[in-house]
């Protein structure tokens, strides 16, 4: 399908996973995509049509403005967030922002339609924060009385993995199973591909084409599937699908859920949270038959999705990568923090007489062992926080690096340490270093 190229379609939050697929799925399609996201990674910087703005601060005013600079004709709205935290606010993002947009949108003089991407299911089922808002949005929009088409995808399944759908592939590749009652849920799964190709489809639509006006379609397969199904389907692309499982109680999946929330106040971005699972738990289905009926098209089935895909060796590395780098992080910190705990407040004479044995003068020893306790320390928490980490990682190699020098030169017998501590150092600066390189989240 090639679409008029005197289309103009302003994407926001085209960083994400359905946002940048969007994007770069439209350019490819002969439209004209600007994409605005807060920020863009550094490899997704492809086009001067990327722009970077602080999306949420801007009034209507300002995304009015937007829309003339650039002669839109179409919005397509990407932003959400999973739940409430530092950063996160599901009221201001879901709601807040969208009246601010409906309010936009006529300021601008132009006729604009809105494609807004929310999620299945009904209001009755609706538990979180961030189902309530989402759905508060929908009803803003149904009564704006701009033309709007509200797409509620199924479980996206995209070339990249991001989340809840990175989750799904580390559960895939892991030897482990959900509760039965929670693999039993309805989980019906929808291709990006079909996202993009809908949202083409509208864009092309005539702004007063009674049909396309206000609309509200649910985008999935319309066969039933359940998220053990969806898990199975990529169990089959990993080929881990005879492995010896052991099954995950409910309680434990609670308790990551818990570790999950308190990781997010520390900036982290966990997919495993209570509203995850609470969403996870409520399900993912509709009916598609409005959509299909509209557009003509056939949505790509889930064997159809992940076989065209396959499961190349980066797909297999990330999926059994993507649990252990919350082990990796949390170890770190742990080792940095108790390991100058330990030698400050519970063996400091130990530590000290360390350096005072090999005629370190007291009064150097002493504030020498207090400061680079307290420097360990320091190291932990900056790995802790998310917005800190990498410079707590890099300052952590540092670190090491100069504990191993400074023994050599200063010290160098304690490389003859029994049990080896200085020697068991160099792992350490290695898996410091590998959790450097999966600092990346897009």
């Amino acid at each position: 399908m090639i679409a008029s190229p005197t289309s103009r379609i302003l994407v926001l939050g085209a960083s994400g996973l359905i946002g940048r697929f969007i994007t770069d799925d439209l350019r490819r399609r002969g439209l004209v995509a600007v994409g605005v996201a807060r920020a863009f990674s550094t490899s997704q910087r492809v086009a001067a049509l990327d722009i970077e703005l602080p999306i949420m601060a801007l009034d209507a005013s300002a995304l009015a403005g937007l829309m003339r600079a650039h002669e839109i004709d179409v919005v397509v709205n990407c932003l959400g967030v999973l739940q409430d935290g530092p950063g996160s606010d599901t009221q201001a993002v879901h709601r807040e922002f969208v009246a601010r947009l409906l309010a936009a949108i006529p300021a601008s003089g132009r006729g604009v339609r809105l494609i807004h991407i929310s999620i299945p299911g009904t209001a009755d089922e609706d538990h979180t924060a961030f189902a309530t808002t989402k759905r508060e949005a929908e009803r803003l929009i149904a009564s704006s009385g701009i033309p709007y088409a509200i797409l509620r995808p199924g479980f996206v399944i995209a070339p990249s993995a991001y989340g809840g759908s990175a989750m799904l592939r580390a559960l895939a590749a892991f030897p482990i199973d959900l509760p039965a009652k929670d693999a039993a849920a309805p989980f019906q799964p929808v291709a990006v591909a079909d996202i993009a190709t809908t949202i083409a489809w509208l864009a092309m639509r005539p702004l007063d084409d009674e049909a396309t006006r206000a609309v509200s379609w649910d985008l999935m397969q319309p066969e039933p599937v359940t998220l053990g199904g969806v898990i199975a389907a990529f169990r089959r692309s990993f080929g881990t699908t005879d492995w010896p499982r052991l099954t995950v109680p409910a309680p434990l999946v609670d308790l990551g859920a818990i570790a999950g929330d308190l990781s997010s106040r520390l900036g982290w971005m966990p997919p495993m949270r209570r509203t995850a699972i609470a969403e996870l738990r409520r399900g993912v289905r509709g009916d598609p038959a409005a959509w299909i009926a509209a557009t003509g098209m056939t949505p790509t089935s889930l064997s159809e999705t992940l076989g065209a895909q396959g499961a190349a060796i980066q797909d297999k590395w990330f999926a059994r990568l993507f649990l252990i780098k919350a082990l990796i992080i949390a170890s770190l910190v742990l080792f940095w923090v108790a390991s100058g705990s330990i030698a400050l407040f519970i063996s400091f004479p130990a530590t000290t007489a360390i350096l005072t044995t090999r005629g370190w003068p007291e009064g150097f020893a002493i504030p020498f062992a207090a400061i680079t306790s307290m420097m360990d320390i320091s190291v932990g928490v900056l790995i802790a926080f998310r917005k800190t980490a990498t410079f707590g990682l890099a300052a952590g190699i540092f670190v090491s690096l100069g504990y191993m020098l400074g023994c050599a030169m200063l010290t160098p017998d304690l490389w003859l340490e029994p049990l080896g501590a200085l020697v068991k150092t160099a792992p350490a600066i290695v898996l410091m270093l590998v959790a450097l390189l999966m600092m990346d989240n897009r």
